[in-house]
Parts: structure tokens; C-alpha cells; sequence
């Protein structure tokens, strides 16, 4: 077990990286990386898009590259977790490494005495304020839209139990973009299928302290909602290494109690 150095104990620190995409032929790639976090964060967040194509071999390679870490790991799965059909096959093979993997659920997580808490959600696309998707029309249009805003009512519903448990920090795991402003670099024709306005709605209407998400690989790292609340797109093709860290400090804050918007 790697000896953990002296740390402010006013701060969570947060690691987090999304679509590394693994696959069969690269076992291994991120397991000395990883073998570092407990010199240097509390807990790992991924956001999404671990597998290439959604099969159970490849959960099995991400298994191992997270399996018997001494920080624990908080997960959401991506659409191409999901392409093969066997996305509850690679909740289970996750699960069992000793990942929490959350859909419309939420974690709490002892931190230096405190409580972080982290809901998560794969999200869905749909659109941004004013150039968005609308539940109007065909049954096939109406369908897309509802599976946005369940996505975002999951998330709202548990991040809404995370501040009713008191949580220090509160963080918003996704794998879809809550806003626009972290898909600079990408094709605005391609927005409407990267995020949902939805998501950042229910993000500030709940309230977090940070917002965390993968899935736009040209994107930008920084953004934040209209209520400003920031938001980080740790894809690994933004980020560009094994993982982000973010401290955010710790606040024990009573239930019910306003979120800070400026926490980084």
C-alpha cells in the first residue's frame, strides 16, 4: 500500500479523465499513472467512454487498470460503453474491480473527516438554450428528447440527496456536456450531439460544486453553467495525460444550505 504524504486537510482533491477509450491490445497503459493518486487525490472520477466498442473484454482491461487502487473510483458510463448492448454486463465487471459506477444515483464519500458526495449520469444530447431539441412531433423525436430530460432528472434527483446528507463538496459526474462552453474546438454542427442544456439546468437548480465530463474529445477543458457553477471536460484528449486534479475545499455545509459558486 503507497503511503499517503501530509495533506491540507481543507481541501478534497479530485482526480478525473474520461473516454480512454481501452481496449484488448493495452493492458496496462494507465495503471502506473493511476498507481500515483494516493500521493496526490482523494478519489477518481471517470467520466464515460472507457471501453472502444462496449464489449466485456474491454471493461475487463479498464477493470484491471483501476482494480485494488488505494483512492476509491467513481464512475458513469459513455455511448460507446453502451454500443454493444452489454452496458449492465460492464457495470458488473466494474463493479466488481470496486468501481461505483452511478446512473441517476449518488456516492458519498469520507474525505478528511467531511463528506463529498458525487452524483452521476451518462447524459444525452439534445441542444443548448435556443438551439435545442424540442419534445414536439414524431414519436421518434419525442423519445430522444425524454431520454435527455430523464437523464437530467436523475441527476437533479441525486444531487438533490447529496445535499440533503450535508455534503463538504457536491460534484456533478457526467459523461455528456452540460454546456457549450467546453466544446470550443468542435464543430457547431455537432454540439446539439454532444450535451444538453437539461443537464446544466438541473446542475444549477440543485447546486454542486463542480461539474465534471468527458465526450467532446476537440473540446475545451474550462466552462461554466449559467449559475455558475464550473464545469471541467476531462476527456483525455483535452486533458492530455492520465488524469486532471482538482482541489476543492471542504466545507461542511448543513442541509439546504446555498452552493458556493466559486469553489476552484
Amino acid at each position: 500500500m503507497t503511503t499517503r504524504p501530509a495533506r491540507n486537510e481543507a481541501v478534497v482533491r479530485v482526480a478525473a479523465v474520461g473516454d480512454i477509450h481501452l481496449s484488448p491490445d493495452c493492458p496496462g497503459l494507465l495503471r502506473p499513472s493511476f498507481e500515483t493518486l494516493p500521493l496526490c487525490a482523494d478519489l477518481l472520477l471517470l467520466a464515460g467512454d472507457l471501453t472502444r466498442h462496449g464489449t466485456v473484454p474491454e471493461a475487463e482491461v479498464v477493470a484491471g487498470e483501476v482494480r485494488g487502487l488505494d483512492v476509491p473510483v467513481v464512475a458513469v458510463l459513455g455511448n460507446h460503453d453502451y454500443h454493444s448492448g452489454r452496458e449492465a454486463d460492464i457495470t458488473r465487471v466494474l463493479t466488481d474491480a470496486g468501481v461505483t459506477v452511478l446512473e441517476g444515483e449518488q456516492v458519498v464519500l469520507p474525505v478528511a473527516g467531511e463528506k463529498v458526495g458525487v452524483a452521476g449520469v451518462k447524459g444525452f444530447c439534445g441542444g443548448f438554450a435556443g438551439r435545442s431539441a424540442g419534445e414536439f412531433g414524431e414519436r421518434e423525436m419525442k423519445d430522444f428528447v425524454r431520454a435527455a430530460r430523464h437523464a437530467a432528472e436523475g441527476l437533479h434527483r441525486a444531487l438533490a440527496e447529496v445535499s440533503a446528507n450535508g455534503c463538504g463538496v457536491r460534484i456533478a459526474l457526467t459523461h455528456f456536456a452540460p454546456v457549450p462552453d467546453t466544446l470550443a474546438g468542435e464543430p457547431v454542427e455537432i454540439y446539439p450531439f454532444l450535451g444538453s442544456y437539461l443537464l446544466a439546468e438541473a446542475i444549477d437548480k440543485a447546486g454542486a460544486d463542480l461539474a465534471v465530463h468527458g465526450h467532446a474529445h476537440l473540446g475545451t477543458e474550462h466552462g461554466m453553467t449559467a449559475g455558475g457553477i464550473r464545469v471541467r471536460n476531462v476527456a483525455q484528449p483535452v486533458i492530455g495525460k492520465a488524469f486532471a486534479l482538482y482541489h476543492l475545499p471542504l466545507a461542511a455545509r448543513p442541509p439546504g444550505a446555498e452552493p458556493s459558486a466559486h469553489r476552484m
